[in-house]
């Protein structure tokens, strides 16, 4: 047998199981179908293809399409069954000793319609329910592993960021900038794959950007956009190339055996305007009061209407996460496995920050025609604030 590397620890996996079966259990959900790449993986260790049966109570089943050798191998569950098709998933679980649930909890918000037809035919005399809020609420909250895994992706965003900085020079441009860090990232172990779980969201590492074409916006669920390479692509680092005295934004997503570091700083080939470091020092001034106010128990929301209100304040409300009536209303988004998960630090949002959650802040300043200013860190959050997880320097790096 091939020798494979094994993912989360059995302890680490019992623990996610039984926070999901005690969400089963106060919904009425007898037993949960999980398919997402990213839910798949949380709880059983293994992206291979296939389908993960969890009881109210009791072990869970995991049954295999590709690879079995390989799923077996990386998942610490001990129930672990080849499968060529789902339309044998009732019959294997018959098979298996389970009881066939009334109530089927899968992934609404991710599975695609065609796949919900085929499994309500597959579960005929079962009502098929949404538990996709009740898993992103669990892994919303880190646990001491994930957490180290996340600092060790936190560590490796500093080591490309001080690569950025011997990188950037005047006249290259920004996708062959983007290239050269990209491959430094490569070299750290970067796992190239940014999960994303919003439909139509995409992101290759990050975007690299430079002058006006930073305050391009786009299609993105981001404050940034930039003109990419092409229309096909419409967002990212594009053939601009890289001026002195402008803003030089690279706000790239370092991912490492799975979970994300979301980084972003500002590089300059010379001194910026005045009013372009201006802005840069408010927007620190707003991250740092969030990370005092943002501590376990306040509501999403709130921290956004303060972090609105303190821009505003300080004369920034017009240009503050874009530009307009489709301006981003977030200053900030859960990071883990995937680069969108809870809590979104929102307009509105009643979410009630915990202890453990891990979190993006990215208060920016984008100015039509000048560019993008602005910092972004990952934190934890504990009951005296936020604890940020990247330590390279948040003042403009002039090179």
């Amino acid at each position: 047998m091939e020798s494979y590397s094994q993912g989360a620890p059995g302890t680490e996996i019992d623990a996610r199981i039984a926070r999901l079966q005690s969400a089963m259990e106060a919904k009425g959900v007898k037993g949960a179908l999980v398919v997402q790449k990213s839910d798949l993986f949380y709880f059983s260790g293994t992206v291979q293809q296939g389908w993960l049966y969890v009881p109210c109570q009791g072990k869970p089943l995991l049954m295999v399409f590709k690879e079995y050798d390989r799923a077996r191998a990386e998942t610490p569950l001990s129930s672990v069954v080849s499968l060529v098709s789902p339309k044998k998933i009732p019959h294997t679980l018959a098979e298996h000793g389970y009881s066939l649930p009334g109530t089927v909890g899968m992934e609404l918000d991710v599975l695609p319609v065609n796949l919900y037809f085929l499994y309500q035919r597959i579960f005929e005399n079962a009502e098929i329910v949404d538990i996709s809020t009740e898993i992103r609420m669990i892994r919303a909250v880190k646990s001491d592993y994930e957490l180290e895994l996340i600092r060790a992706a936190a560590a490796m965003s500093d080591r490309l960021a001080a690569r950025a900085a011997e990188l950037i020079e005047p006249g290259k441009s920004e996708i062959a900038l983007a290239g050269e860090l990209e491959a430094c990232a490569r070299s750290l172990g970067h796992q190239g794959i940014v999960r994303m779980r919003l439909w139509g969201s995409e992101i290759f590492y990050g975007h690299i950007m430079s002058g006006p074409e930073a305050a391009v916006p786009s299609y993105m669920a981001s404050p940034t956009g930039g003109t990419g390479p092409s229309p096909a692509t419409g967002q990212g680092a594009g053939f601009n190339t890289i001026e002195k005295n402008q803003p030089v934004l690279v706000d790239y997503v370092f991912a490492l055996n799975g979970y994300l570091s979301d980084h972003a700083r500002i590089f300059s080939i010379g001194r910026l305007d005045d009013d372009l470091l201006s802005a840069h020092e408010a927007m620190l001034e707003v991250q740092n009061m969030a990370k005092i106010e943002g501590c376990a128990g306040i509501p999403a929301g709130e921290l956004y209407r303060k972090m609105v209100d303190m821009a505003t304040e300080k004369g920034y409300d017009q240009y503050f996460m874009g530009v307009g009536d489709r301006r981003i209303r977030f200053t900030g988004h859960g990071v883990g496995l995937e680069l969108d998960e809870f809590p979104f630090i929102a307009q509105g949002q009643k979410l009630v920050l915990e202890k453990g959650m891990v979190l993006a802040l990215e208060p920016k300043v984008i100015m039509p025609g000048r560019g993008v200013v602005g910092i972004e860190n990952t934190h934890v959050v504990t009951e005296k604030g936020l604890e940020p997880l990247t330590q390279f320097s948040e003042a403009v790096f002039q090179v």
